[in-house]
């Protein structure tokens, strides 16, 4: 029993090989792969270190400072309270020219006006923008895959029909071959048409070299191996939409960050509160007339509280509100441009998904046509009616309308996966 399972799974496992990637698979992959994914990490990353660090500006702010001067005049005693002292036998020595300072100051915010949670949603509104723009350029990728996809499923196609005209030229040369024994043929004939499938052999060399190139090509864009494609199925054209494209999410980041941006002009016409502490230790002290009777570094210390309101902003902010409604209203024209692009990219490729809809459909009639006449041919050669260039060109030509109908379904598939491209749907 386990047999039996581990040989069906193997089998299986060679069939999923064997099929090879789907182009979803292959979408998903190249995103994976694509060095631009690393950047949502990193951008979220450095999101969070800007936040953290503006979040940061509720902290107390803490300063420390060392000062040594030495000054031209200093306060000093009127000559008369000197006289006075002097009589009463107090020595007044007074201030000394040099001054010194050690001390440490301590600022602690308690209103803002919502400057630091502004700041946040900007930093914030920054950080999807930036997303949205990786978005739009892993989302390009996809066409990227789409054009080596199809065109290996092209040359696979090409393959086929390669292998189909080798059979069909070696079943005639195999025929002809009797007939040169029987006399019935010429030995030109027979060489005519082997010299024809060596041709066509030597194009399935020129594809087979084409496709491994390809092949390694978009492996190494999709990070993984690639060993063959399928043939995705059909799908109807899309509908007139652009909505669920990655740039539409841009531009709606784009217009949600000038909105933050605008509320921090608002906050920066708000008032600001806070306490402060300062502390040093040096000469003189907040005690002067003690100081200016005894040279001595002392410790000294204030507290108190501050309400500040920089009216400055006022003289910017009409500029600063206009140039946001121009980057605002510039935004919304490359929305308006890129919504048209798109409509005008949807219309050509929704033409061309129907033009060879109609093309394929009278291929299937013309390859019907053409096979009747090579079969025919075939009979006219073996009763002498033709000579062997005749039944060549007809096999040519039957191979051609084969080919032309193949051709005609992947790029007519191609078209439709471009539009699912175009619309996102």
């Amino acid at each position: 029993m386990k047999k039996c399972i581990i040989i069906t799974l193997a089998f299986a496992a060679i069939s999923t090989v064997a099929l090879g990637q789907t182009l979803e698979e292959c979408w998903l992959a190249a995103e994976r792969n694509y060095p631009l994914i690393r950047q949502y990490g990193l951008i979220e990353k450095t999101t969070e270190l800007t936040v953290a660090n503006i979040q940061k500006g509720w902290l107390p702010q803490v300063s420390a400072q060392a000062q040594a001067t030495y000054q031209s005049d200093v306060t000093a005693w009127p000559d008369e309270m000197k006289m006075m002292m002097t009589g009463m036998g107090i020595s007044m020595k007074g201030l000394k020219k040099d001054q010194y300072r050690v001390g440490i100051d301590v600022q602690q915010t308690i209103y803002d006006g919502g400057t630091i949670s502004s700041q946040k949603a900007v930093a914030r509104e920054q950080g999807k923008v930036q997303e949205a723009q990786t978005e739009v350029s892993l989302y390009a990728v996809r066409r990227r895959v789409n054009e080596m996809y199809f065109s290996l499923l092209m040359l696979e196609e090409q393959m086929l029909l390669n292998r189909d005209l080798q059979e069909l030229l070696a079943g005639n040369e195999r025929k002809l071959h009797s007939m040169v024994k029987g006399g019935t043929a010429a030995e030109s004939d027979w060489q005519n048409v082997k010299a024809e499938r060596l041709k066509v052999v030597q194009q399935a060399a020129s594809l087979e070299s084409q496709k491994r190139m390809l092949t390694r090509m978009l492996s190494a864009f999709c990070g993984i191996e690639v060993r063959g494609v399928q043939k995705p199925a059909g799908l109807e054209a899309a509908g007139q939409s652009a909505g669920q494209r990655p740039e539409m999410k841009l531009f709606d980041a784009q217009l949600r960050l000038f909105d933050a941006q605008e509320k921090g002009l608002n906050s920066a016409l708000m008032p600001r509160l806070g306490v402060f502490a300062q502390g040093y230790y040096g000469y003189p002290g907040l005690n002067m007339f003690e100081d200016m009777m005894r040279h001595r570094w002392s410790l000294n210390g204030v507290i108190g509280a501050r309400l500040s309101w920089n009216i400055g902003a006022i003289y910017t902010r009409k500029n600063d509100k206009a140039k946001l409604q121009l980057q605002r209203e510039m935004t919304e024209s490359n929305r308006e441009v890129f919504l048209f692009n798109n409509r005008m990219e949807q219309i050509q490729q929704q033409e061309e998904i129907a033009r060879y809809k109609k093309m394929i459909a009278d291929d299937e009639e013309i390859i019907a046509l053409r096979a009747a006449v090579r079969k025919a041919a075939e009979s006219k050669l073996a009763h002498g009616i033709i000579d062997v260039n005749d039944l060549v060109r007809e096999i040519n030509q039957e191979n051609a309308a084969r080919t032309g109908k193949s051709m005609h379904e992947i790029e007519m598939l191609k078209e439709i996966y471009d539009n699912k491209f175009t619309t996102n749907e």
